[in-house]
């Protein structure tokens, strides 16, 4: 892999990350009311799991950078 690509390529990997993230978060409210219909305590703790989701995708995605040396 040639150095232009190295560069773009965590950035390229970032932005599709996010818009997946975001197309989540975008669905999360009404999933959300759903599962509040079941159970409030259901919904807090799906909620929290895609939060806590969105950090733990991205501190995965630096510990194997740095095992790669990028």
């Amino acid at each position: 892999m040639s150095t232009p690509e190295k560069e773009k390529s965590p950035a390229v990997a970032a932005a599709i990350i996010l818009l997946v993230v975001g197309i989540g978060f975008f669905a999360l409210p009404s999933i959300m009311v759903r599962l509040g219909d079941i159970s409030p305590w259901l919904a807090a703790a799906v909620g929290c799991l895609f939060v806590m989701g969105f950090f733990l995708i991205f501190w995965l995605r630096a510990r194997h950078q740095r095992r790669k040396g990028l």
